[in-house]
């Protein structure tokens, strides 16, 4: 136990980075001390969350003794010595496989981490556990056909989204501060949403990862602002194996303070496709737009940018894609992947390639519309997802193959455009469940995003105590 300030008593599992930083600097407690606290549990949440892939204490409990005694030299090795983090299964770490969710995949071992795996090694992190993920990364939830179902610790009964979605579940049962997730059409967010988490999706490039893609960046899941802030500036240091990162940016990555004052906020209550937003997402997202109000914003309600052409348009390239890689495979391979997966992915195969080019160019025309938006407004504020929960056991709201990507509507546009984009807790159903608000700005404007999120902190107040395992 820790009593960081004033009269609460907060366990070591549950300090964020900067707290437990600050504690192995002034001898308060040790890495080594850190991590039993977070092996305890992990043994307490695991057997109801099924969050962990490639699960290590021993190993970690090596790291974190040769961590602990450099900080009883006072010599730390890197800005995140000591402090644990897991890794979503999908970004490579040297020696171990990569099924990416998939019983299909063949399991070989990753001949060198991946560039946010190596940023975070680099900087000293507690590295204890890869964490589970979706066939493919293609949904956003927790089911699969290589892990355990992973289960959402606030309702064991309900999902916790995905396509990062052992990280979003770890995060909210305490497995310590730092989660890495990638995200190609919300997958930090909606898990970040549903788990009340906040995440970053990062402007494309501004993290290096192998191997890049159209949309695709890997980013920070944690329960603060100050945590996602404090893991950008180790994850966003450059690496020349991704031809698509930005070029080094000396961005002090502390300098949170924004004030929303005279800012043009637009609020988008209506992402012009997918799901109708439920009455208590929009009461959320309406609240905090009126919380930016009230500091000194100007708030204009706006219309989203998607549309059901450009909606059909991402499925379709997306079936194609994922098609492309699924019939690389022997049949008797193919037919390990997930039944709802190569359901949607089949339908790829009778595409003619105009229809996947003009699917592929639905990305341009979501760009376009982004740029313009961004002409009239600073920020954008919106829902994550548009629906409070969703059943663990579906591979989507909806958990229709056919009507695969109705809940992305709020948050792939900001991929395919490249802005960035944080979901924060913004409040909780009648029921206390957690419901997300996304933050959007203009590209490359990552530390803008996350100063309208500290802001947020401030103005939301502090958030409902984190999830209690449940009894046995």
């Amino acid at each position: 136990m820790h009593k960081p300030k004033g009269d609460a008593i907060t366990s070591l599992h549950d300090l964020s980075a900067v707290d437990l930083l600050a504690g192995y600097r002034a001898k308060q407690f040790s890495p080594s001390e850190v991590l039993e606290e977070i092996i305890s549990q992990v043994a307490t949440w695991e057997p109801h969350i099924k969050a962990l892939y490639l699960y290590d204490p021993e190993g970690a409990r090596k790291v974190a003794k040769t961590s602990t005694e450099r900080w009883q030299q006072a010599e730390p090795a890197g800005t995140l010595d000591g402090v644990p983090a897991t890794i979503k299964d999908n970004v490579a770490t040297k020696g171990q496989p990569v099924p990416l969710g998939a019983a299909s995949v063949k399991l070989a071992p990753a001949e060198k981490d991946a560039p946010p795996a190596a940023r975070l090694r680099e900087a000293g992190c507690v590295i204890f556990s890869k964490t589970t993920m979706p066939d493919y990364g293609m949904l956003s939830s927790g089911l699969s056909s290589f892990h355990p179902l992973t289960r959402n610790p606030w309702d064991v009964s309900k999902n916790p989204g995905g396509s990062s979605a052992g990280a979003g579940a770890a995060g909210a049962a305490g497995y310590g501060p730092l989660h890495l997730g990638t995200d190609i059409g919300g997958s930090v967010r909606l898990p970040a949403n549903w788990c009340g988490l906040v995440a970053l999706k990062p402007s494309l490039g501004r993290v290096p990862i192998d191997p890049p893609y159209v949309g695709r960046v890997a980013g920070p899941m944690t329960r603060t602002v100050d945590d996602a802030a404090l893991m950008m500036s180790v994850l966003s240091r450059p690496d020349r194996r991704d031809g698509m990162s930005l070029p080094a940016l000396e961005v002090n990555w502390k300098a949170l303070e924004k004030s929303p004052r005279k800012l043009r906020i637009g609020l988008m209550l209506d992402a012009g496709s997918g799901q109708k937003v439920e009455k208590e997402v929009r009461e959320v997202v309406v609240k905090a737009a009126k919380a930016f109000e009230s500091a000194g914003a100007v708030i204009t309600e706006i219309n989203g940018i998607l549309t059901p052409e450009i909606l059909e348009g991402l499925d379709n390239f997306w079936r194609a894609r994922t098609w492309d890689e699924l019939s690389k495979l022997s049949q008797a391979e193919r037919g390990k992947t997930l039944p709802y997966i190569l359901n949607w992915a089949e339908a790829g195969a009778k595409l003619s390639g105009v229809d996947v080019v003009r699917g592929f160019n639905q990305t341009m025309a979501i760009r376009a519309a982004a740029a313009k938006l961004f002409c009239e407004v600073d920020y954008v504020i919106s829902p994550v997802s548009p629906v409070v929960n969703f059943p663990a056991e579906f591979a989507a709201p909806l958990n229709d193959p056919a009507k695969p990507f109705e809940h992305i509507c709020f948050t792939v546009p900001w991929n395919m455009s490249e802005n960035p984009a944080l979901s924060i807790n913004g409040g909780y159903d009648k029921k206390g469940f957690p419901i997300g608000v996304q933050i959007i700005g203009r590209r490359f404007d990552d530390i803008g995003v996350l100063g309208m999120g500290k802001a947020f902190e401030g103005l939301r107040g502090p958030q409902k105590p984190w999830p209690a395992p449940p009894k046995k």
